[in-house]
Parts: C-alpha cells; structure tokens; sequence
C-alpha cells in the first residue's frame, strides 16, 4: 500500500521514522505530531494508531516510536465520549 492510500499514515511520516537509524524520543516526537496534523478530516486517531502498531510495533518493541504510539493510545478518550460542554451536560 503506498503511502497516498494510506489513511493511517498518509504522509508516511511513521514508516519513515522506523527506517532512521538512531532516531530518538524527541525526532519521534515531533514527527508524530506532524503526522496527527496530517490524518485526513474524520479519521479516528486510535484506529490509526492500532493499525500502525499492528504494523510496525510488533517487529520493533524497543523503537522509540512504539513506545509513544502505545503511550498516545493509552491516552486517548474513550470511542465516543464527547468533551467540552457537550460532555459535561451529559449529551454524548
């Protein structure tokens, strides 16, 4: 699948983080941001942070970006809670 068919990392931002040699937590960092920016409009972030580290995590535990796709996994709200005003008056 090339990178222009992939929702989960359009851009290829992941993929190429797993292929620098030494990249460390901050590089990692900056380019998960980078790749949060880029997720096409209505696309669920914990999908595509479940399908990237179905794809790349398993095969490199000890990567610096597996470690923070697991932490923005554990992170994120719960499928379907509503924030804001909506979420406090009990409407989602």
């Amino acid at each position: 699948m090339t990178s222009a068919q992939d929702t989960a990392d359009p851009k290829g931002l992941i993929r190429e983080s797993y292929r620098i040699d030494g990249i460390g937590a901050a590089e990692c960092r900056s380019i998960l941001i980078d790749w949060a920016l880029s997720l096409p409009e209505g696309t669920e972030q914990g999908t595509a942070i479940r399908a990237l580290l179905a794809r790349y995590g398993d095969g490199a535990p000890d990567h610096p970006m597996t470690a923070l796709l697991r932490e923005g996994l554990a992170v994120l709200p719960a499928r379907g809670r509503r924030r804001g005003r909506a979420g406090r008056l009990g409407q989602g």
